[in-house]
């Protein structure tokens, strides 16, 4: 009998599963739960864009694509970046189209970290970033971002963390969980911190088609000075409804591009080709879909964020994303036991702010990209688990 605790590798044993991914299994479990748990939109991927990828189908368009993947997309993806964001990048040497975002985080990451370099990665953020850090040898090293800003990285907060050893830091806005936004003010002041530096950036704008209140995506990259320092992490799935095509891309100077393609040549070889068909009419013609969805996801957050201030569990208006992140520290329970007797006796799922890392403890995230109705009945339920707890 074979000891697989001894043949297997101690760091892949010692990362945890998602906690998103437990709740989210759990809910699965019983038809009577309503999920408000899974950051995946509930609107179908726009008709126009599944019938391109039904075309290339029809049209026996099923080979391996370039490595880079189709120069078609990605000079699509360089124009959109130019056209909404302002941002120059060459599609012949600095674009590479993954699968899915988290396949360009994990390119982008093994490309620039060895062994004991540090990462910054500010929390509550995505899962991944913590795991994937750890598997090619780096070293994460955890800031708390604060309630009282919204949950932004302060220059403070950076300043503070940056050590001889530091090699990069992950920019996680908009972000997953908190629905926080870095403006282009705050930036300027990280920008300040990290000028002068050997210091990458790797900036996850999943979420950058989705923000509020008049407020405008900035990528870091387009300060001075800084474009030659990013990776800019990007993808289909958030914006266009797109998450079971699993596409990406990142875009990043050519030094590091071009290594970020070898990892990409040798363990997934090209994404999916349908998917990039598909992924072309979304570049082309999709803005009208993301400006619908992200009217509807707006109309949500404000819902949500009233319903939750209504049953006294503090919440800040995000402006970006499609989560809030409420506060229920008043009710006595950990995030943790929240989450677990909300799903026993409520019959609904969120997910415990620990989750995104220690300094969600207090808190949950809530995501609102389900249907307005779905949305009304949780929060009903929820309200009256609240009003249990507090009544004793």
């Amino acid at each position: 009998m074979l000891n697989y605790e001894n043949l297997l590798n101690p760091t892949i044993v010692g990362i945890p599963p998602s906690g998103i991914r437990r709740f989210f299994d759990l809910a699965e479990k019983s038809d009577d739960i309503i999920s408000l748990g899974v950051g995946e939109p509930d609107f179908p991927t726009p008709w126009h864009i599944r019938e391109a990828g039904i075309e290339s189908l029809q049209q026996s368009k099923t080979r391996y694509t370039s490595n880079k993947g189709l120069a078609e997309l990605r000079y699509e993806i360089a124009a959109y970046m130019n056209r909404r964001f302002a941002l120059e990048y060459s599609a012949d040497d600095e674009i590479l189209v993954t699968v899915g975002g988290s396949e360009a985080i994990d390119l982008a990451l093994r490309t620039i970290v060895k062994p004991g370099d540090e990462v910054l990665v500010p929390e509550p953020s995505f899962v991944c970033y913590v795991p994937l850090v750890r598997l090619c040898g780096g070293i994460p090293v955890v800031i708390d971002t604060k309630a009282e800003n919204e949950f932004r990285l302060t220059a403070d907060e950076l300043s503070q963390h940056i050590t001889p050893k530091t090699k990069a830091i992950i920019l996680p806005f908009p972000s997953n969980p908190t629905g926080a936004v870095m403006r282009r003010e705050h930036l300027e002041e990280l920008a300040a911190v990290l000028r002068g530096t050997d210091i990458f950036v790797i900036s996850d704008e999943i979420y950058a088609e989705l923000t509020y209140d008049n407020v405008r995506h900035t990528s870091i990259a387009a300060l001075p000075d800084m474009r030659e320092r990013t990776i800019i992490i990007g993808g289909f799935s958030k914006p266009y409804s797109m998450t079971g095509w699993r596409l990406g891309y990142s875009m990043a100077p050519a030094p590091i591009a071009g290594q970020m393609l070898k990892i990409h040549q040798y363990a997934i070889m090209c994404a999916p080709s349908t998917a990039q068909y598909a992924a072309i009419e979304a570049m082309r013609n999709g803005d009208e879909d993301v400006a619908a969805m992200a009217a509807e996801y707006d109309m949500r957050r404000r819902f949500v964020v009233d319903g939750f201030n209504k049953m006294g569990l503090n919440c800040f208006l995000p402006q970006g994303a499609f989560y809030v992140f409420p506060c229920i520290k008043s009710t006595g329970l950990s995030s943790e036991e929240f989450c677990e007797r909300l799903i026993t006796e409520a019959k609904i799922a969120i997910v415990p702010g620990t989750a995104f890392g220690k300094s969600g403890e207090g808190f949950v995230r809530v995501s609102y990209c389900y249907s307005i109705k779905h949305i009304k009945e949780a929060l009903r339920r929820i309200r009256g688990f609240v009003e249990q707890i507090k009544n004793g």
